[in-house]
């Protein structure tokens, strides 16, 4: 050796020397004094809870309890200076995994939190995109106030940025380098927008804070950060050794100052090094440090080498725990760990190899549930990755078949975060790796021929993960063969899988597509395993909660299922419907028990008495009734109310019925002897219900007046009115104890608010339409709720995420009309898609796709040149329909659009809508004419007479009215109708007027003098469309009850039924040669009908998702299921 380098080396030995020799003398200062300093300043003991004790609003979101913290009081000092004395408007703690980040964020976070007005805690370690973070932040600073969060990245910041200069808020968002490259300076795709966020809340004055804990410097921090700056980053080291001492103490080891010291330079202070190696020690060396230092083990290279060397000591079942848990991506429980693994372990097992991986630090353990620390968890996640590339790469697949990708039975937002995390970068490996999709695709088919000659129907995961990754990858499955494999968590809602081969299939814990309209009703079973919907197909549906699974449908209503209720027992369900009868169910098989029937008009609401003796219904009759549950007997009518009765429910000592109705009251009525008690009034607007809170003392109603009232039971008083729904209150239901009240509503929204207070605390939106019905589990811990959108919600109370969302496959056909050449038939339906039908091929000539809610109605323009389409996005579409292009938006709406109709002139489109206006709009300008407010409640159907001088409408308010084009005048009222008028038209030559309701009739008005010409009665349901031939002497009718009729104008009979559809009738249309009618049905179908014969001549059917799929012989599926996917298209074959 040179003496240069030999002088250079013996200096900067020198200098470690006296580095260590002071860390020494300063750790045998310190330890003398440990008590007393500790207990001052480092507070080692453990922390029991996060709730702030004087901070206006804490939300800790996913932030965990930190039994035990060490040292750091130095970098307490920093931070809180850093943040409450110099006010640093961004603060990134950043440091290599388990360097205790996070602990000490929320060591920091509970010292200062009283400085603050909010606190906030989000984690990013399952990377979720920004616009979710941004709306619960807004939402969280606003008291629920602000729901209606800008889509524009760029203005949702903006508006948390005003938040934040409005309040001294403090943000936290943990874990931050999930969603940063590692070692890049740089996001990942997708969450660039999160560095506008850094910058703009770094850069604009405000007096608020945002935290930032990360393995990786954002680049935004890198850049802006210094030491007189707003903007500052704390570079977290190791442990000092007197505080790494601890450590040692809590697990028991022995070894003198300097041995400890030793071990803790050679891990660098790390926390978790620290504590998984002292473990080792304990175990393997007797807890004798010196004994493992004179292993000479090698040089600390980092937490993933110490993990790795952690990980080839770990037994098979402890490794598959660990695997499981990163899968998992939350704290699960014992139970799901079990069932998660395919060689199923004993529970004495399992418990002990969760026992050891917790001794040795490697997971942690909260209220019984299992979890990883972040650092750990995407250490497994990324040693998941690279065994699943190679299994599937080489074809041997036992690690693959051990493990899923993602578990359809998951969360809805941990599934999604298992797509980010695991699926989307093992995809992207394989594309890597072997150069392009097609490849891959064959190399995972060869993989499934391997498994279907050698090993078929062997139990595990690798048959459902290549489906998964078929279905990421949206590979055209058509044909594809899955037969005699074992499909364990494939998530296949939304997949198309026409003529895939399932054949002698095992399927287990798989999710397929539903078959969901529109949700009236939801309830809980008594153990809150399961939940009961009744929908507007008549049926009602059981689920089960934990997986999502269907496992049962009765069927046997005529009408709407309004409402649904369990037994107390949980053995029997109640149902009511709009065909006037109640229905009791067994629920062991489906089967109808007993039918109920007594009521003269539609049943709206029912509730089952605490005893299981009897029940209440309340009808559109204006009449509650009573019933003996043994023997179905009508035991009490209870008369009083002047309007229609929504909700009916029981007092929970069983003494009290309470009614809600449109008369805008709420009766209490006797149990014993059928007598009005009291009569709460205060709504101004109809009641659609009513709930007693557990505890008796209370009741709660909803009303149209968009509110929700509490009444005193005890003295009648109204104690709290809760505003701030922004449109008519469904449903509402009280928490199980008592303290929440839950409620639907039309503006799209669920809210809870607090029974103490009144305030609102919580706001679940994800709803595309009103939510008719809310209900809380037993254990009060999940809100359901059903909607018009066709979806059940499961929420989580504790904080909002929706847990799951039951949604059917939407195919609907809402409208159908001809184009003036009779050679084209449109159509909008459920799917949010417009579709144009050759007449000549009877083929779906092409697809309008940019609406993002249901259809409602098509039209097109005199000339045949544009086709007008409206929807419940709240926006009208003009397409053209020679290029089949998009041509302009017509957008001014806050609610949903009904309806629409073209002047015979085609200058003028009227609308429809549901905000209770008219809207004339300039075709050639595209600009609103006029707006039309005289109508008093939602508008349904317009429709323009033939001279183009008068507009019909009709909708919520029982009547039609005639408007004068010429200017914008209402001219005359028709009346006569006694429910919602739906649709409306002319006949051709303009002398007659059809309209149709919900109660169940059809009439013809004399446009002369206004008079009612004639009722047609002869429907059973409501009627949803009506339509005049081309020669004006025949009406087609259409409706709920799933029929056609054909009417004589000239005497009102009817001509002839049409049967075929099974399900609602939305829509008729005459062809202009008056031979051909077309209907479009909630079943999917466009019929088109022989006008002479009635026959149905054509059926037209954009080919469902599961056409021709094959499950013969599939096990594992229950019958509920199996009659989905038949409804669906699938076969047995």
């Amino acid at each position: 050796m040179d003496p240069i380098s030999a002088t250079i080396g013996f200096i900067v030995g020198l200098i470690g020397f006296i580095a260590s020799t002071v860390q020494v003398l300063d750790y045998i200062d310190k330890r003398r004094e440990r008590q007393p300093a500790i207990a001052s300043v480092e507070t080692p003991h453990p922390i029991r809870q996060l709730k702030p004790q004087t901070a206006h609003r804490v939300d800790w979101g996913e932030a965990v309890d930190v039994l035990t913290f060490y040292g750091r009081a130095e970098e307490l000092s920093k931070l809180t200076q850093w943040v409450v004395q110099e006010r640093c408007r961004v603060v990134a703690l950043l440091g290599m995994g388990g360097i205790g980040k996070t602990s000490l964020a929320i060591k920091l976070v509970q010292q200062i939190q009283d400085e603050f007005d909010y606190v906030i805690w989000r984690s990013l370690q399952n990377a979720p995109p920004l616009q979710e973070i941004l709306a619960e932040l807004i939402k969280f600073l606003s008291h629920q106030q602000q729901i209606d969060i800008p889509k524009d990245h760029s203005d949702a910041i903006s508006l948390l940025i005003d938040y934040l200069r409005s309040s001294r808020c403090l943000l936290i968002l943990d874990n931050a380098e999930s969603i940063l490259q590692t070692g890049a300076l740089a996001y990942r795709s997708g969450y660039e927008a999160y560095g506008e966020l850094i910058r703009r809340i770094g850069g604009i004055s405000h007096q608020s804070c945002l935290i930032l804990t990360s393995r990786e410097n954002p680049p935004e921090i890198a850049a802006s950060s210094g030491e007189n700056l707003p903007v500052r980053a704390l570079q977290l080291t190791g442990l000092k050794a007197v505080d790494g001492e601890e450590i040692f103490q809590t697990q028991g080891l022995s070894g003198t100052d300097a041995e400890q010291i030793k071990l803790i330079e050679f891990y660098k202070g790390h926390p978790l090094a620290l504590k998984i190696i002292a473990t080792t020690i304990k175990e393997l060396f007797d807890g004798r440090i010196a004994e493992f230092l004179s292993q000479n083990t090698v040089v600390f290279g980092g937490i993933r080498e110490l993990l790795n060397q952690q990980f080839h000591r770990l037994s098979d079942l402890e490794t598959e725990v660990m695997y499981w848990l990163a899968i998992n991506r939350e704290p699960v429980g014992i139970a799901e760990l079990r069932e998660d693994i395919v060689a199923l372990p004993s529970q004495s097992n399992l418990m002990e190899a969760l026992q050891s991986l917790a001794r040795r630090s490697l997971i942690e353990k909260s209220n019984a549930l299992f979890t990883l620390q972040p650092v750990v968890m995407e250490y497994l996640s990324d040693r998941l990755i690279a065994e699943m590339s190679e299994n599937l790469m080489s074809g041997e697949i036992t690690f693959a078949n051990r493990y899923a990708l993602m578990k359809a039975t998951a969360k809805d937002y941990i599934r999604e975060a298992q797509i980010r995390l695991i699926v989307k970068p093992l995809a992207e490996r394989l594309l890597d790796r072997l150069g392009s999709q097609k490849k891959l695709e064959a190399q995972l088919n060869q993989i499934i021929a391997t498994l279907q000659s050698k090993s078929p129907q062997q139990p595990g995961y690798i048959g459902g993960n290549i489906l998964n990754l078929f279905c990421y990858l949206e590979t055209d499955l058509c044909n594809y063969d899955f037969s005699h494999l074992a499909l364990w968590q494939a998530y296949l809602k939304g997949a198309n899988l026409q003529k895939i081969k399932l054949n002698n299939a095992a399927i287990e814990r798989s999710v397929f597509t539903d078959i969901l309209t529109t949700i009236f009703s939801v309830a809980f079973s008594p153990n809150g395993k399961i939940i009961a919907t009744g929908d507007a197909n008549g049926e009602i549906r059981l689920w089960q909660i934990d997986d999502g699974q269907q496992i049962l449908i009765c069927k046997g209503h005529t009408g709407f299922v309004r409402s649904v209720a369990f037994s107390p027992d949980g053995q029997t369900l109640a149902s009511a419907s709009v065909d006037k009868t109640v229905k009791l169910w067994s629920i062991s098989d489906g089967k109808c028990i007993k039918t109920l029937q007594g009521h003269s008009d539609r049943i709206e609401s029912l509730a089952v008495s605490p005893d299981g003796q009897l029940l209440v219904t309340g009808s559109i009759d204006k009449t509650l009734r009573i019933w003996s549950v043994n023997d179905g007997q009508c035991l009490q009518v209870l008369s009083g109310h002047t309007h229609h009765i929504w909700s009916v429910a029981f007092s929970p000592d069983n003494q009290t019925v309470a009614s809600g109705s449109f008369d805008q009251t709420v009766r209490l009525w006797s149990v014993s002897d059928g007598h009005c008690l009291q009569v709460f009034q205060g709504h101004t607007d109809g009641l659609r219900s009513v709930a007693f809170s557990p505890d008796g003392k209370l009741l709660a109603s909803g009303s149209h007046d968009e509110t929700v009232r509490l009444w005193s039971l005890s003295d009648g008083q109204c104690l709290q009115v809760l505003e701030g729904h922004s449109d008519r209150v469904l449903s509402v239901a009280f928490s199980p104890d008592s303290q929440t009240v839950a409620s639907g509503s039309y503006d799209q929204t669920v809210r809870l608010w607090s029974v103490s207070d009144g305030q609102r605390y919580q706001i679940f939106q994800g709803h595309g339409d009103r939510v008719w019905s809310v209900a809380f589990s037993p254990d009060g811990k999940i809100l359901a709720s059903g909607g018009y959108d066709q979806t059940v919600r499961l929420w989580s109370v504790s904080d909002g995420h929706c847990l799951k969302v039951f949604q059917g496959y939407l195919n609907g056909v809402e409208s159908v009309a001809f184009s003036p050449d009779g050679q084209t038939l449109a159509s909008g339906s459920f799917d949010q898609k417009v579709r144009l039908w050759s007449l000549i091929n009877h083929q779906c000539r092409t697809t309008l796709t940019g609406h993002t809610q249901q259809v409602r109605s098509v039209a097109f323009s005199p000339n045949g040149e544009i086709l007008a389409s409206c929807s419940h996005d709240r926006t009208i579409r003009l397409w053209s329909v020679k290029n089949c292009e998009f041509l302009q938006i017509l957008a001014e709406y806050t609610h949903r659009v009904g309806s629409i109709a073209f002047s015979p002139d085609g200058e003028i489109l009227a609308s429809g809508n549901y905000d209770s206006t008219i809207r004339l709009w300039s075709l050639s300008t595209g600009k609103c004419l006029q707006v039309l407010h005289e109508n008093t409640n939602q508008v349904w159907s317009v429709a323009f007479s033939p001279d183009g001088q008068i507009l019909a409408s009709a909708g919520y308010d029982l009547t039609v009215r005639l408007w004068s084009i010429n200017d914008g005048t209402i001219f005359k009222i028709l009346q006569g109708h006694t429910g919602p008028v739906g649709p409306v038209a002319f006949s051709p030559d303009g002398q007659i007027l059809a309209s149709g309701g919900n109660d169940q009739t059809v009439r013809l008005w004399s446009l002369n003098d206004g008079k009612c010409l004639q009722v047609l009665p002869g429907h059973t349901n409501w009627i949803w469309s009506v339509a005049f031939s081309p020669d004006g002497q025949t009406l087609a009718s259409s409706g709920d009850d799933q029929t056609i009729k054909l009417w004589s104008v000239s005497d009102g009979k009817c001509i002839q039924t049409l049967h075929g559809h099974i399900n609602r009738v939305w829509s008729v249309a005459f062809h202009p040669d008056g031979q051909t009618l077309a209907s479009g049905s909630g079943d999917g179908t466009i019929k088109l009908w022989n006008i002479n014969t009635g026959e149905c001549w054509e059926n037209l059917r954009v080919e469902r998702p599961y056409e021709g799929m094959n499950i013969a012989g599939v096990t594992g599926l229950t019958q509920a299921q199996k009659a989905t996917l038949k409804a669906l298209g699938a076969v047995e074959k």
